[in-house]
């Protein structure tokens, strides 16, 4: 079973996620900004990361910049999940090295998708 990481500081997206992706087969560990998401996976083994971008202490970008710095994450599948849908901000989530971008709202079984996607063209079987 493949574990998932998901950032995100508001509770109500970051439970309805969990959920999501629970529901998909996948163990989720939770947590409510970027940093707390870096402490735990320095405890955890995490196959794929789900980031919001607004988040206190370590936004998603600066999460995504620090995992693509750490060669055991460097190529960990990262997809930028937040209400930020605006050119520039889906350019910087890629610019900064984040493998997908999914704006809120999003439709459950496209999340779902992304992730399979990003789990077989990525991670090794």
């Amino acid at each position: 079973m493949r574990t998932i990481i998901v950032a995100d500081d508001d509770s109500m997206f970051r439970e309805l996620v969990t959920e999501i992706l629970k529901q998909g087969g996948y163990k989720v560990l939770a947590a409510e900004d970027g940093l707390a998401a870096w402490n735990l996976m320095q405890k955890q083994k995490v196959d794929l990361a789900v980031l919001d971008l607004n988040m206190p202490n370590m936004d998603g970008l600066e999460l995504t910049k620090k995992i693509r710095g750490d060669a055991r994450y460097k190529d960990l599948p990262v997809l930028m999940l937040t209400i930020r849908a605006l050119i520039e901000d889906q350019v910087a989530g890629y610019d900064r090295g984040a493998d997908d971008y999914l704006t809120k709202p999003f439709d459950n079984k496209m999340l779902l998708t992304r992730v399979k996607v990003l789990e077989r063209r990525i991670l090794p079987q």
